[in-house]
């Protein structure tokens, strides 16, 4: 019987996390995999793997992954704000993230290059769910993310999933 997604995708979680911690590529889970490794449960399916990776390192990666069979995905969006690499029904996408001269991250490319991402973000636990450690974005970063993308990106409303999101996640730094 083959495993269900969610447990192919914490696998595919693992085997990146592997790969860049061969080539020394820091990353950092974001979206719903961010908040269900800091809650330490799955609390619903997820359609992808959301990531941020260092601009200057995601070529490497890149390379890497597509050597242990991954494909990446053509544009869009453009390959200096994101890429989107696959295989078979794991879908990996690695927002590019830069730093301003400050240290603070920042947008790495396309229309919102240098735009600021929270400057918390990449400060986030290593939390553990199913057995695997894993980094991710700052509790606090992801609800900015959440609440602000609809201000972000005028076309793309709050979804239902994001509010629930939101919601566990406040619930949870309220203790």
């Amino acid at each position: 019987m083959k495993p269900d997604l969610s447990d192919r995708q914490l696998t595919a979680i693992a085997e990146v996390l592997d790969v860049a911690a061969r080539i020394k590529t820091p990353l950092w889970l974001r979206g719903g995999w961010a908040m269900d490794f800091f809650l330490g449960e799955v609390t619903r399916p997820h359609t992808d793997i959301d990531w941020f990776v260092p601009h200057t390192d995601a070529p490497r990666l890149a390379t890497a992954l597509i050597d242990r069979g991954y494909t990446l995905e053509p544009e869009p969006p453009s390959h200096t704000q994101q890429l989107d690499l696959s295989r078979d029904d794991i879908e990996h996408s690695f927002a590019l993230v830069a730093h301003d001269s400050a240290g603070h991250p920042v947008v790495a490319g396309g229309p919102w290059a240098g735009a600021p991402w929270p400057k918390d973000m990449l400060d986030g636990p290593s939390p553990i769910l199913a057995g695997i450690r894993c980094p991710v974005v700052s509790p606090q970063a992801q609800i900015e993310i959440k609440k602000m993308m609809p201000i972000w990106v005028p076309g793309r409303p709050r979804r239902p999933k994001d509010a629930a999101d939101i919601a566990r996640l406040e619930q949870a730094l309220a203790g």
